[in-house]
C-alpha cells in the first residue's frame, strides 16, 4: 500500500467521535422506493475539513494540517519525516528538486488535498488554494 492510500484510509475510515445514538424504536414502515436505495447505496463524499477538523479537536498537539503536510500526516498518526514525505512526493508525481523540502512540502499539502479531492473527498476551495 503506498504513503496516499494510507493517507486516504485513515481519513475515509476515522469515525468522529460522537455521543452513542440512541437505540432505534421498532416500527413498521413501508420499505424503500426504488429512487430511495440508489439514492441511500451511493456514498456522499466525505467531508475532508470536518474529519480532520474533529481529528485535531481530539489531538493534544496543535498542529497546522491546514497549510502543513508534516502536521497533516502527524494529525492522521503517520510518520511525516523528511524520507516519507520524499517517497510520498515521488509517488504523487513531484518533479521538482526534493533537496527543497520547503517547496516540497508546499507542492505535497496541495497535491493530497487534490488527490483527496478526486477519490471523493469534498474540499473546501479555500484549501485547495
Amino acid at each position: 500500500m503506498g504513503i496516499f492510500s494510507n493517507i486516504l484510509g485513515k481519513i475515509f475510515g476515522h469515525k468522529p467521535k460522537a455521543a452513542p445514538a440512541p437505540a432505534p424504536t421498532p416500527q413498521a414502515q413501508p420499505g424503500p422506493t426504488p429512487q430511495e436505495q440508489a439514492h441511500a447505496q451511493a456514498p456522499a463524499p466525505v467531508d475532508i475539513e470536518a474529519v480532520l477538523e474533529d481529528m485535531a479537536a481530539n489531538n493534544p498537539q496543535k498542529l497546522n494540517w491546514r497549510t502543513s503536510i508534516v502536521d497533516l500526516m502527524k494529525l492522521v498518526g503517520m510518520e511525516s519525516s523528511l524520507q516519507e514525505r520524499k517517497d510520498l512526493a515521488d509517488e504523487l508525481g513531484y518533479t521538482g528538486d526534493k533537496s527543497d523540502s520547503a517547496a516540497m512540502n508546499i507542492w505535497l499539502h496541495k497535491a493530497v488535498l487534490k488527490k483527496l479531492s478526486e477519490n471523493g473527498g469534498k474540499v473546501p476551495a479555500s484549501l485547495m488554494d
